[in-house]
């Protein structure tokens, strides 16, 4: 079993999804006692929120490639961002590395294909959402990329920074966040990109009329196919 790099804190919330899930993926595959190989690096979430607001994206690249430095000279044979909306950097982090870097758009991506789908909305961050990062990845393995309106955005994105990642979980949130699904589903969406790691403390396949594809739950799976060599 290789070792699995995890750069997390952003938020820690859903980094113990992370950990959680790999270790369950781990032992589901081997049995017994075993657990993953991992190493975790968790930042301060409030500098990269603070430099996300700034718009000061190469610096928080820095401090996310510093910490891939320090998971590979730990160990880690493969590394993981544990965030979506990071995944704006993911090409600085790969340069500092010599062990691959596993995107979370593609591991998504391969999952979505999967099922059939070809037209997803996607929920996450106002930067996820809005910027290109994320839809061009998705879009470069031919998908159809839907996102909410300006209203829709802003909730999602509200709900996220003020309750998720604190780790409040609120029921009358859950239903604004399924009623944006809804008005997705009816511009055609197939199904449902949970494209912030913490929207998994929220919403589950039972809030959703159409397949929704969990990316800390398909990051995991992939980095533990990587791991142990049967990725693909």
């Amino acid at each position: 079993m290789k070792t699995i790099g995890l750069i997390g804190g952003m938020s820690w919330e859903s980094s113990a999804e992370y950990y959680r899930l790999l270790n369950e993926l781990v032992r589901d595959r081997l049995g017994g006692l075993h657990s993953a190989r991992c190493v975790l690096y968790s930042v301060d979430f409030a500098e990269i929120e603070r430099l996300q607001v700034q718009g000061e994206w190469v610096r928080a690249g820095d401090v996310l490639a510093a910490a891939a430095k320090g998971v590979e000279a730990a160990g880690a044979d493969l590394v993981l961002i544990c965030t979506n909306t990071m995944h704006k950097v993911a090409d600085q982090v790969q340069a500092a590395i010599s062990v691959p870097l596993l995107h979370l758009g593609d591991a998504t991506a391969e999952a979505v294909h999967r099922a059939g789908v070809t037209r997803v909305g996607l929920l996450g961050t106002a930067f996820t959402m809005e910027q290109d990062f994320c839809r061009e990845r998705l879009s470069a393995h031919g998908l159809d990329v839907l996102v909410p309106d300006e209203a829709g955005r802003g909730l999602v994105h509200r709900v996220i920074y003020e309750e998720l990642c604190l780790g409040v979980v609120r029921e009358e949130s859950r239903a604004a966040y399924q009623e944006v699904i809804r008005r997705l589903v009816d511009r055609g969406a197939q199904g449902v990109i949970l494209g912030c790691t913490e929207i998994e403390l929220l919403i589950g396949q039972e809030h959703s009329p159409v397949p929704v594809f969990p990316t800390t739950r398909l990051h995991a799976e992939a980095a533990v196919d990587a791991a142990f060599g049967t990725s693909g």
